[in-house]
Order: structure tokens, then sequence, then C-alpha cells
């Protein structure tokens, strides 16, 4: 079953693991939407430097450190997705309670291995 997902953190550096979970994302036939600090494409999903409002979100997937996360919270909210996904190195206790708050599920996980074991 497709998720659209929406990556927060996205880069066209190749060495990011929000660049290798977009082309994963993609390879498995997932809708996905990507929000960075610069403008770009990765494949044919365009990376947009603002907060755009996308229907439908199943998951969100941070790439951003806990301290620059404070600013997604109500959009995250707004949007109400299924699920957020916070990857390793994005673990934050006080947004995981305000998604808690809120209804949201999230996990501490990693959305390249749940991808890569059929988990997402």
């Amino acid at each position: 079953m497709s998720k659209n997902t929406l990556i927060i953190g996205a880069s066209i550096n190749r060495d990011r693991y929000s660049y290798r979970v977009i082309k994963k994302l993609i390879q498995k036939n997932h809708q996905v939407f990507a929000i960075g600090k610069k403008k770009g494409n990765i494949s044919d999903v365009i990376i947009h430097p603002t907060l755009n409002f996308f229907d439908d979100i199943h998951t969100v997937s941070l790439y951003i450190s806990s301290k620059n996360q404070k600013k997604y919270y109500d959009y995250v909210f707004k949007i109400n997705p299924k699920r957020v996904i916070f990857n390793p190195g994005t673990e934050n206790f006080d947004f995981a309670n305000f998604l808690s708050d809120n209804s949201i599920k999230w996990e501490n996980s990693c959305t390249l291995v749940l991808l890569s074991t059929n988990q997402y």
C-alpha cells in the first residue's frame, strides 16, 4: 500500500540519508513530498524551502535536529499525519509528547531500515 510521505530536512546531496530515503520511497512506489533548506529536485520530487501544505500525508519522516524542529510542531499538527518517524539523531522528547497529546503516532526508527525490511 502506497503511503504519502513528507520528508522534512530533504537535501539534494547524494550522501545525505534524506536523499537516499526519497530515492527508496520512489522505488517502492510511495508518493513523496519534501521540505528542505534549499529548493531542488530529486527525480520528480520537488524540495520546497517553505512550509507547503500537502494533502493526505500518511507519514512524516524527520531529518532535522531536535533544536530545529520547534517551528514544525504546529505545521505537523495541521497536516495531521498518521505517524511521525524520528530518524536517528532527530529524537525529540518534547515533540513526541506534543504528538502524543494530539493523537498522532510517532516512533524513533530509521525510515531506510523500515523500507528495506518491508516494515514501512
